[in-house]
């Protein structure tokens, strides 16, 4: 043999080979198609065949004698009633009547009879394939007799004939295709759970299991590996849809083998009829860093980055200047995840952190105004709530709607210690109400974080009047169903509840809106934190002021004695320099009276105190002769002689 033969045959051994390869993925493709068909066959010869007992063909044989006797007996009693009537006229005679209530009887009986008889033959049926038989038998001899009758001796009309061969060609065709046994092609590098997930996806598999689990009526199409986790289109035929699929989950879970932890979303497709269900197998984020840096802050002045979309990889921005909510279970990463976004706050503006805890504010203490004790958290809401009012004079004067100032973010963490601590206190409390629905457009906003968030109960995390303020929520893992509900609102369906519990999925959460996809969030650790340029934000008001002599923090120092004359060897020219009296609330309200204010609501516009604290310093100043008060209410300063007068 020489060369070119050898090439010859090598070539035609490739060439077979390749059409072999060929066909072999033609029927691979066809074997879904026709796989419901074989199994709808199959599932009914099997029914037949459990039917096909003896005891129902001892029935059926009974039945068949019965009927069988029943209408010999209904055609005797036809033949008598005949016989009857030719031999009498009389339709009332005795004969005919007679002849006539055996006939009826008969007929009755022969009724039951074969009613009986179609319910044995129901219950023994015959077998599927006698049945297929019969069934091409009704179109196979018309057609074979249409073909004699239309040929002639030099046309043979053959058309009938093909047509029905075609017929039983399709069914015995479809029946073998359909039970074809597929070989799924699993690509390298897929752990073994994502191995037994991606076979049983198959369309091969699916379409042979899905009745056992309730599925009938869904095909699937090649699932994909991505970096999120696997995908898979199923098509829904008949009267499914996507939220009946998505009712059929734990179904889909015990076909498939998946464990009970491991995340899956069903969704609806780009088109109608179709479902997309996405196996969290794989996060995007593996092998990323979380660590927050200054460069992670976006652009966009109005937003902030919140972490990393674990399916695609993509940054997650939200509103910088809205009011958020954030819950998490103990554990699970929410004094972490939080401070990405307090550095954004700091660094675009002023940060107030009122930390329940403590913990978190030892870190953030040298950075920014922290609040942990309770009068400091007293005096921070105080203090807070006048510069609202002070925001909201300052813009009434200057005739704008939106503050135009830098932003005053204040986070309360933890909310179920510090609603605790003002639980008696109803006029903090209405305080803190304020805050979350008035402070957004005055340039203060309002961030609300918890491990409990629940409305009601003695130790709610959150109050039933901030909640509905806060719109943007984000969930790490909580405890319940309930918890879900006031954590996502109407995005509870997202289950925050049944994330995976471990290290790997602390800061891992959903945000109310985005869809069921969890989240990554960004991280600072404690160096990053101190790291951060030192801005400690103070309030202009003195609330220490206005708090009463049984709770002040410092006594009241006696004011230095003024000496009643300057040394000699103090130049005249020279002042002797004194100590500066701290400005007070009353020394406050004097001086905007003075300057032209004549009401409570001038007053309280002007020096953005809260209106209890002008009313009770107004009457206090009265009483002591510092400010007369009209017969029209208006305000004035006395004078130095009235006031010693």
């Amino acid at each position: 043999m020489d060369v070119r033969e050898a090439w010859n045959k090598i070539g035609a051994g490739s060439k077979t080979t390749a059409v072999r390869s060929h066909s072999t993925n033609v029927l691979d493709a066809l074997s879904p198609v026709c796989a419901p068909f074989a199994a709808r066959w199959d599932a009914e010869a099997d029914r037949r065949a459990k039917l096909r007992t003896p005891e129902n063909l001892k029935r059926l044989m009974e039945a068949q004698k019965n009927h069988t006797s029943a209408r010999v007996t209904a055609s005797t009693a036809r033949t008598q009633r005949a016989s009857a009537k030719a031999a009498s006229s009389n339709p009332l005679s005795s004969a005919r009547r007679a002849a006539r209530t055996a006939d009826k009887a008969a007929r009755t009986h022969q009724r039951s009879a074969r009613s009986a008889l179609k319910a044995a033959k129901v219950n023994y049926p015959a077998t599927l394939r006698s049945a297929a038989v019969r069934a091409h038998a009704v179109h196979a001899v018309p057609a074979g007799l249409t073909s004699w009758v239309l040929s002639t001796p030099t046309d043979w009309a053959i058309w009938p004939v093909t047509v029905s061969a075609a017929l039983v060609a399709v069914n015995a065709g479809m029946l073998l295709v359909g039970r074809r046994s597929v070989s799924v092609q699993v690509e390298d590098g897929l752990s073994a759970e994502e191995r037994q997930l991606v076979e049983r996806l198959d369309p091969s598999y699916w379409v042979q299991h899905a009745d056992e689990r309730g599925l009938g009526g869904t095909v699937t199409t090649p699932p994909q590996v991505g970096t999120g986790g696997i995908t898979c289109e199923i098509r829904l035929d008949g009267k499914w849809t996507v939220k009946e699929l998505a009712g059929k989950a734990d179904s889909i879970r015990n076909l498939l083998g998946a464990r009970s932890a491991l995340r899956m979303r069903i969704t609806g497709a780009s088109r109608g009829g179709w479902a997309v269900i996405t196996l969290g197998t794989r996060k995007a984020t593996d092998g990323t860093s979380a660590m927050w840096t200054p460069d992670l802050m976006p652009a966009d002045p109005l937003m902030m980055s919140l972490g990393q979309d674990t399916e695609t990889g993509e940054p997650v921005l939200i509103p910088f200047d809205e009011r958020m909510l954030v819950a998490g279970a103990s554990g699970t990463g929410k004094s972490w995840s939080t401070r990405p976004l307090l550095a954004t706050a700091h660094l675009r503006g002023d940060l107030v952190l009122i930390d329940g805890k403590g913990e978190e504010g030892t870190v953030w203490e040298s950075v920014c105004r922290v609040a942990v004790e309770a009068d400091e958290i007293e005096d921070v809401i105080d203090e807070i709530h006048a510069e609202m009012n002070r925001r909201k004079a300052d813009m009434k004067r200057r005739g704008i709607s939106v503050w135009d100032g830098l932003q005053l973010t204040v986070l309360v963490d933890e909310g179920q210690v510090v609603l605790a601590l003002v639980k008696g206190d109803a006029g903090r409390l209405q305080r803190l109400v304020e805050l979350s629905s008035l402070g957004r457009s005055r340039g203060i906003v309002l961030w609300w974080a918890t491990q409990k968030p629940v409305m009601s109960g003695a130790a709610p995390g959150v109050h039933n009047l901030i909640a509905p303020n806060l719109l943007t929520r984000f969930s790490l893992r909580v405890a319940d169903a309930q918890e879900a509900q006031t954590a996502l609102d109407d995005c509870a369906d997202y289950a925050p509840h049944k994330i995976e519990r471990g290290k790997e999925w602390r800061g891992h959460g959903y945000l109310k809106d985005y869809g069921p996809r969890i989240i990554r969030t960004w991280t600072l650790d404690d160096p990053g934190v101190k790291a951060l340029p030192v801005k400690v934000w103070r309030g202009t008001a003195n609330v220490l002021a206005d708090r009463p002599a049984g709770l002040r923090l410092v006594k009241a120092e006696a004011p230095a004695e003024v000496p009643a004359e300057v040394p000699a060897e103090v130049p005249a020219e020279v002042p002797v320099p004194r100590p500066a009296a701290p400005v007070t609330n009353r020394d406050r309200v004097l001086d905007v009276v003075r300057e032209g204010a004549r009401t409570g609501r001038d007053i309280t516009d002007r020096t953005g105190l809260n209106k209890g604290t002008v009313s009770k310093l107004v009457k206090a100043l009265v009483e002591s002769g510092d400010l007369v008060k009209g017969d029209d209410g208006m305000l004035t300063a006395a004078v130095a002689g009235e006031v010693s007068a």
